[in-house]
């Protein structure tokens, strides 16, 4: 009869496996080598079963292994969300909310969507980090952030288990600076094969749809830049270098700011906006105020 796991067995375990061994495991934990192994061979006894073996060197993962392996990422995992819930509960010190933004969302949009958080009655420190969308998932994966905002849902390809919550979606608006706009604006959207465009990156959400658009309306502008710098592309559209597209729902700040005009707008490609999260109901309280009052906002 197998003899009942210890805990703290199940982290030594763990960590030698993710480490890649006992001395490295044995630096992270600020323990002795010995020490882990002893834990583990105790771990082994209560299983019946060996978790690793040797290969020259190395300690490799049995079969058992891999499958103890799984489930203690598991537990892990469970007790992170069991510490994080219970910090999250009201009392005097803020809220602390980690918002992974992926790097292609547009700055004015993210602004909109965090808005609530800052006029919220109670106290939240919100700490924003930017990055690649599978980099923020990544952190998302082992709680580091409790929500990322995209401009596309994440995929199973990421190898992620998350949940996509759509906020909802924008017309987009075309926009240059006044005298290209005004040539622009006769004819629209025909009038915009052949003429300059400044364009978001090939790796984003918008540009897919935007392209997308250009083939179904039977038009192909003459592509001048790409920017994964959104700010910038207004700066160079301000200067007349080609005409920009922005979501409808922030393009009238951008308007203002950077003295551009409107050429049209198009309801036919729009700029989808997702929170993602690990929760498929989300408990967060923060996180949800930012839902809920994201999906009015592009209701209107």
């Amino acid at each position: 009869m197998s003899l009942p796991f210890n805990y703290h067995h199940l982290r030594y375990f763990r960590a030698v496996a993710r480490e890649g061994g006992l001395r490295q495991a044995a630096e992270k934990l600020h323990v002795s080598p010995p020490s882990i192994s002893a834990q583990i061979k105790e771990l082994e006894e209560s299983f019946g079963e060996k978790l690793f073996q040797k290969k020259g060197r190395a300690n490799v993962l049995t079969e058992t292994g891999q499958i103890a392996l799984r489930y203690a990422d598991e537990i892990f995992s469970l007790g992170e969300e069991l510490s994080n819930a219970i910090q999250r509960r009201p009392s005097s010190e803020k809220m602390r909310l980690h918002v992974g933004i992926a790097d292609a969302l547009p700055k004015p949009v993210t602004n909109e969507i965090l808005r609530p958080i800052f006029s919220a009655d109670q106290s939240i420190h919100v700490i924003c980090r930017e990055g690649k969308v599978e980099d923020l998932l990544a952190q998302l994966a082992t709680h580091r952030l409790d929500i990322v905002l995209a401009d596309e849902p994440a995929s199973s390809s990421h190898g992620i288990r998350v949940f996509n919550h759509k906020l909802g979606e924008s017309p987009v608006t075309i926009c240059a600076e006044a005298k290209l706009a005004k040539e622009l604006k006769r004819g629209f959207p025909k009038s915009l094969h052949g003429a300059p465009a400044l364009l978001p990156a090939e790796s984003t959400a918008l540009r897919r749809a935007l392209e997308n658009w250009f083939r179904e309306i039977g038009v192909q502008p003459r592509v001048m830049a790409d920017f994964e710098d959104a700010a910038l592309m207004k700066v160079v559209a301000a200067d007349g270098k080609g005409f920009i597209a922005l979501p409808t729902i922030v393009a009238a700040e951008a308007l203002k700011r950077y003295d551009l005009q409107a050429i049209g707008k198009t309801n036919r490609c729009t700029d989808q906006f997702f929170a993602i999260t690990t929760e498929r109901r989300i408990t967060h309280p923060a996180v949800n105020l930012i839902t809920d009052k994201a999906r009015e906002l592009f209701a209107r």
